[in-house]
């Protein structure tokens, strides 16, 4: 089908609210372009600023940004190294949303590149001979677990609107870095050797071994000729050297093969199509919120960020257990609403979720202790809230990178779980997006041929009133996600700390009857008040948060990468406009 590009054309007026005043939430909807004004004078310098979760993707999107680059084609830069040097995390054989904000029209467009179930998918096909679910060691191997790789012809429509520089001139870093080959950092190092499925799957192991056939360690160098070789086809081909030709039979063959195997075909392959969205936006404290609509879970963490608006957690700070309490319970009213109403079905109540007078009812159920269990509520515009099974489990990576013309993206990119499936073609693993899916045949999150699964992924701008680009965030981490990221939030705004401090705040996932989190790194007095409260943490598991985020403060870029991971944040100067 056609795509339609709908850029989100956000106005909304905050004048005279002080920075952390209290107010009704409010939802943002399109509006027409600002009338034309006359350009400012050029500035002696410009800055631009990438962060990701691996220094050679940063360096790799940098490098563009120095060549004349835009946002979109330092994001391809990142990506295509990301797929190398992070390969437990994001690939070219997996999906992504981008959120892209545009400086010049202050217009907010989503590219959607979520993988899809193919055209032989079955609602029941996560399910055994049995007619019970099949366990997630068995699906995520299986060849049932891959959805139709997206990301790379999203970035491909990506760059036809927003780049500047040649496609075939992005990709020189990666090429090299494959070939000449990488450090292994303790982190991948750590996952190599993990218990994952997948990092046991054959492919896996043959690729982490060295001359000698022993499993890489950290400190050796990895290099990855069959990678080069397809980036190299893919620069000079474009997209469609994954969607077309020889990278697509490789792909229906090695899916095909093993119990379980796929139902992929190669015409599901060629037949893939991004989509373009409006993002979906909303007004928190003095600034504006962009993110993903469905199927990503955007308006789940703008409905929890209006909870938390309505709440004095802002007055409370970090080191007050009610705070925390208050933010857990304003979670899991969130998370019920989200696993009953949002997946790829055009009956997702986003207006209703965002409804004032609706988040005003769900905040009533938020105290200074824990009640129990919250259940789904019925937003305005709801059909009947239907049972969830899904599995999301920890993986992702996220970056976010802005020009020197003040464009930028905030892309959430992934290959779902650790290695995807641990199925490799042609230097890249194929992801597990099948297992997003809810593994019981009901609700909105059900499976079906050419669907998209529910995400977490939330990679989200923040505006000024008036449009200007006040910062962007995002997080990998599964279903975790909308708590990394809303945490994050909270130290930004709510408590006024630096970018780098609020994404150190400890992890606390509240969703249900569970309270996962960093038990480890709360300050024991303030642990032993928040238990004492109803809220006990308990550790969690999986690849964690790798937060990235970025507030342009006094002029300057206050961006942070999570300490958790390899990641960081660097501002470059570029030179003045010719």
């Amino acid at each position: 089908m056609k795509m339609q590009m709908k850029p989100l054309l956000v106005a909304f007026a905050l004048a005279g609210l002080a920075a952390c005043a209290p107010r009704t939430a409010q939802t943002i909807t399109p509006h027409e372009p600002l009338p034309a004004t006359a350009p400012a004078a050029p500035a002696k310098e410009r800055q631009a600023f990438v962060a990701a979760a691996h220094p050679l993707a940063v360096e790799a999107g940098l490098e563009v940004l120095r060549k004349g680059g835009s946002a979109v084609d330092a994001a391809i830069a990142v990506q295509a190294m990301l797929s190398l040097v992070e390969p437990q995390s994001s690939g070219l054989g997996g999906g992504a949303f981008m959120t892209r904000y545009d400086a010049k029209t202050r217009t907010v467009t989503v590219y959607d590149g979520r993988e899809v179930a193919p055209a032989g998918a079955t609602p029941d096909m996560l399910l055994g001979p049995d007619g019970k679910p099949l366990s997630f060691a068995t699906a995520v191997v299986s060849g049932r677990a891959t959805g139709v790789p997206g990301v790379v012809r999203m970035l491909g429509v990506a760059h036809q609107r927003d780049g500047k520089l040649a496609w075939k001139d992005l990709f020189g870093d990666v090429v090299r870095t494959a070939e000449d080959g990488f450090v292994v950092g303790p982190r991948l190092a750590r996952m190599i050797a993990g218990r994952a499925p997948q990092a046991r799957s054959a492919d896996a192991v043959a690729y982490f071994r060295n001359a000698q056939g022993e499993q890489i360690k950290a400190g050796d160098t990895l290099r990855n000729p069959a990678y080069a070789a397809f980036v190299r086809r893919l620069a000079a081909q474009g997209p469609d050297a994954m969607y077309k030709g020889e990278t697509a039979r490789r792909i229906v063959a090695r899916l095909h093969q093993g119990e379980f195997a796929s139902s992929m075909i190669e015409a599901d392959i060629a037949g893939y199509k991004p989509v373009v969205r409006e993002a979906v936006c909303n007004g928190y404290r003095v600034y504006i919120l962009c993110a993903p609509p469905p199927p990503s879970s955007g308006v789940g963490l703008l409905q929890l960020m209006a909870l938390i608006e309505r709440t004095d957690i802002g007055t409370r700070g970090p080191n007050d257990p009610i705070a925390w309490v208050k933010y857990a319970e304003a979670s899991r009213v969130m998370y019920a609403d989200r696993d009953a109403y949002v997946g790829d079905v055009p009956t997702v109540p986003v207006k209703g979720m965002l409804d004032p007078a609706y988040v005003a009812s769900r905040v009533a159920l938020i105290a200074d202790r824990a009640g129990p269990a919250p259940q789904p509520g019925t937003p305005p515009g709801a059909v009947t809230a239907r049972i969830d099974a899904t599995n999301e489990v920890a993986g992702t990576s996220h970056f976010i990178v802005i020009d020197g013309e003040g464009n930028a993206v905030s892309m959430t990119t992934t290959v779902e779980s650790l290695f995807g499936s641990g199925r490799m073609v042609d230097g890249f693993f194929l992801n597990n997006q099948m297992t997003d899916f809810s593994f019981v045949p009901e609700g909105p999150n059900a499976i079906a041929p050419g669907k998209r699964p529910r995400s977490s992924m939330v990679p989200t701008v923040i505006l000024h009133p008036d449009r200007r680009l006040a910062g962007a965030i995002g997080s990998p981490g599964g279903n975790a996600i909308l708590a990394y990221v809303s945490k994050a939030l909270v130290g930004i705004v709510e408590w006024n700390m630096p970018v780098a401090e609020a994404i150190a705040l400890p992890n606390l996932v509240a969703r249900g009857s569970s309270f996962n989190g960093e038990a480890g790194k709360f300050a024991p007095p303030l642990l032993a008040a928040m238990a004492e409260r109803g809220v006990t943490v308990r550790g969690g598991s999986g690849e964690d948060s790798g937060l990235h985020g970025v507030m342009i403060r006094d002029g300057k870029f206050d961006g942070g990468a999570d300490p958790r991971r390899d990641g960081v944040a660097r501002t470059i100067t570029l030179p003045a406009r010719k």
